[in-house]
Formats: structure tokens, sequence, C-alpha cells
């Protein structure tokens, strides 16, 4: 009985999984065409278009730093800053070490009209975040795990072994070991936190007052434009709560920004 259950289960694992690569290569075969009629589009100079063909593949909820990357490019060429800016951030999202797509969102920043310094930085800031930019939460979770099992095995030998020679090796490898776990694992927690409260956004009215509370009779504090990336700090019907790289903070229309 055990095994015809098994069996039952092995079964519907698979007609599950043969289905969902049924639908995949469904999918694809719908959206590739577009992609490669939208690259032709844009090939020739016709930008617009180009834009169309692959806002029809997001129609169908499939996204790809190469997608966002194209979008980014065609609405750069038609001079939409803010769009321009926020389809290279999604780009940079799923792709955050790729240089083809950090150099094109330069060039795209170098467009808008607000030039915001941002706030000075330490040097341990921009130490701690040019390791912990290396992986995405993800990726931290899983090296800790990795260094959480070899910690252990290592351990173990240590603990059982006769030779001092390898105790005094294990030993110490054990102690790098734990050390390295509990940098991984301050990444892993550091990375999910800032994932849960990092809520960027890109402003794609062509200007925007910021005032100092959520109702158009408040005073404008400052005014923000095209492309300006931000932060929303709170969300109050149809205002945001914002922040911008300098630290000044107002309220915003929901409607002049586009999350990310």
């Amino acid at each position: 009985m055990k095994n015809k259950f098994l069996t039952y289960l092995t079964f519907n694992r698979n007609i599950i999984f043969l289905i969902a690569m049924i639908i995949t290569a469904h999918s694809y075969s719908q959206n590739a065409p577009l992609f490669e009629q939208g690259k032709s589009l844009y090939k020739a100079e016709k930008y617009q278009e180009a834009v169309f063909s692959w806002m029809k593949i997001l129609d169908h909820e499939r996204h790809s730093a190469e997608l966002y990357f194209n979008l980014g490019n065609a609405h750069y060429k038609l001079n939409n800053i803010g769009p321009s800016i926020y389809y290279y951030e999604k780009a940079l999202l799923l792709a955050p070490n790729n240089r083809d797509i950090k150099n094109n969102l330069s060039f795209a920043e170098n467009t808008r009209i607000d030039a915001i310094e941002p706030l000075p930085k330490t040097i341990f800031y921009k130490w701690y975040h040019t390791i912990s930019d290396q992986l995405n939460f993800d990726g931290w979770a899983y090296a800790s795990v990795f260094l959480g099992a070899i910690f252990v095995v290592f351990f173990l030998i240590y603990f059982f072994s006769y030779s001092e020679i390898k105790k005094r090796f294990f030993f110490i490898s054990s102690a790098v070991l734990m050390l390295l776990l509990g940098m991984t694992l301050s990444m892993a927690f550091s990375t999910y936190e800032y994932a849960i409260n990092n809520k960027p956004a890109i402003i794609f009215a062509a200007s925007s007052d910021v005032r100092e509370a959520p109702n158009l009779g408040s005073e404008i504090s400052f005014i923000l434009h095209e492309g300006t990336k931000i932060q929303i700090l709170e969300k109050d019907t149809d205002w945001g709560l914002i922040e911008i790289a300098n630290g000044k903070e107002g309220w915003i229309p929901l409607t002049d920004l586009k999350e990310l």
C-alpha cells in the first residue's frame, strides 16, 4: 500500500513538473518573437514601437534584466528621462553587477534637472556596503548555511582527533569559520532588513511640489523633477512621505512617482 502511495505521489509530481515545463515553454515561445520584434524596431529607430512590443512581454509578467535594459535604452532615445532611469534601475535590481546597465544609467542620470548632493558616508559605511552588495539576502543565507556545515565538520574532527597537530589546525580553522559565519549571518540579516525597508521610487512627473504635510494647502518645501530617485518612508492615502539623497523629507502625491 505504501509503495502504491509513493508511486502515486511520484506520478503526480512528474505530471505537475511536465505541465509547468509546457507552460514555461509556451510563454517563452510567445514572448521571444515580441522581444526580437522590439530589437528590430529599435535598430530601425522606431523606439516607441519597440517600447510597445516589449511592454507586451511585461503584460505576460515575464521579467528579465535584458528586457528592462532595452526598455531603458528605448526611453532614453525618446528623451523620456523618468521611464529610462526607472527601467535601468529595474534592470540593475536583477543584474546588480552589469557594467553596461550601470554606464547607461549614469548617462540617463546626467540628463536630470535635479543635482542632489548625497549625505557624506563614512569609510566604514562604504566598506560594509561594498561587501554586503556582493550578494543578496538569499546568497548570504546560503553562504551562512554552507559555512555552518563546514564549521560543524571541522569542529567534530578537532574534537575526536588524537593528533596534536590536527587538533591545532582544526581548532584554528573552526575559529576562523566561526568568525566568517558570524559575518555572513550579519550580512544576511542586514540585507534582509534593507530589502524590507528599502522602498525606492522614481519621479515621473515633469515637476512635483514636495510639501510639509499630505495636503495641497501645506507649504512647499522643495521641488523635484522627472527622473529623481527617492525613498518612500510612509504612505497616507494618496500621499507619500519621501526622502531624497541629501536627507530632506516631505510629502508628495503618489501619482507623481513610480515605485521600483
